[in-house]
């Protein structure tokens, strides 16, 4: 009898370090990366979908050992959208836990160089679940901007590039108000200051530093050119600035503005109207909008691009010697037949 009560437990012994021993092998099954690579969950949540990644991006040591856990812990029913990092030394077990609790890693968000609310809307998208179409159609809601103060023109000044830690799967509305908050945070009382005693909103700054940009190829020009584009404000001469023109025709790839270009009809066409457009012709920098706040003080009305095709401007102050370098400019054109 005392035998084959140790013959029992004995048995339970080894079935017990058994069941220990797998179930050790199922929750250290790993990952076969070498570098930290991220999983998605998006709003469809897609269980099967999420199995894919695991296989082709997470080179997951055992999916059989992934899908048991997750089954245990209860997550296929409770799954969660968002982002979520897989670190080499991450077991599947630190990945359904933190699949579960929603405990994912922040996209550094980053948006620079853009010119239109669609270039904008899709190089969000692209780094976020958000739709590029949801967010242009808020982005040219009236009443959506009114909320955010703005409008459907100028609502891309709200739009500070930088780099942010952003949710993947952020709503849409709490973006939108994430991009108010940084832009209230940029526009401290220093630079509010100095827009106020240029006369300008914060909004007119940020359309003025668009039109500087799209004007210069080199930062160094851009306090100069803003210096320029202000004494055309202050004494009620239109800007005549061809960006804004090929903003007007839809066409920034035009390298030289005709007769036929100037007579857009559009509030944008600083030749026909004077003043700044309704808003900017791109997301400015951070740089070109301290270059607008901190412009040069100088007397210059007039500007033309240089003959040498360098990217630089010659500036004058008065008509004639604009006159003299924008012949040399049209000779340089016509000599390589830019039409």
């Amino acid at each position: 009898m005392r035998k084959k009560i140790l013959y029992i437990s004995l048995i339970v012994v080894i079935a017990i370090i058994a069941i220990a021993v797998y179930g050790y092998s199922v929750l250290s099954t790993g990952f076969d990366i070498g570098k930290t690579v991220y999983v998605y969950v998006d709003e469809d949540k897609n269980y099967n979908a999420l199995l894919d990644e695991l296989r082709d991006s997470a080179k997951v040591n055992s999916i059989s050992n992934f899908e048991m856990l997750a089954t245990v812990l209860g997550y296929k029913d409770n799954m969660r959208t968002g982002r979520y990092a897989v670190t080499p030394d991450m077991t599947v077990y630190d990945l359904v836990r933190d699949l579960r609790s929603g405990h994912q890693t922040p996209v550094k968000l980053k948006f620079n160089n853009i010119r239109t609310k669609a270039d904008l809307s899709k190089r969000i998208s692209d780094q976020l679940m958000l739709s590029d179409e949801s967010l242009y159609n808020k982005l040219d809601d009236i009443n959506t901007c009114e909320s955010l103060g703005f409008t459907p023109e100028d609502v891309v000044a709200m739009f500070i590039p930088n780099t942010y830690d952003i949710y993947w799967d952020m709503d849409l509305n709490d973006f939108l108000q994430r991009m108010k908050k940084e832009y209230l945070r940029f526009w401290d009382e220093k630079r509010t200051s100095k827009a106020k005693e240029m006369g300008l909103s914060l909004t007119e700054v940020s359309t003025l530093a668009s039109i500087v940009e799209e004007e210069c190829t080199f930062s160094d020009e851009y306090p100069i050119v803003a210096g320029l584009y202000l004494n055309r404000l202050h004494t009620g001469q239109p800007l005549q600035a061809d960006p804004t023109v090929k903003f007007a025709v839809g066409d920034f790839s035009l390298r030289r503005i005709l007769n036929k270009h100037l007579e857009v009809n559009s509030p944008y066409n600083t030749y026909q109207h004077t003043g700044l457009p309704p808003g900017p012709i791109r997301i400015p920098s951070i740089k070109g909008i301290d270059a607008v706040l901190n412009y040069d003080k100088n007397d210059y009305l007039y500007m033309c691009a240089k003959e040498d095709f360098s990217g630089r401007h010659d500036f004058a102050e008065t008509y004639g010697e604009h006159q003299v370098n924008a012949a040399k400019y049209r000779r340089a054109l016509n000599l390589r037949g830019i039409k």
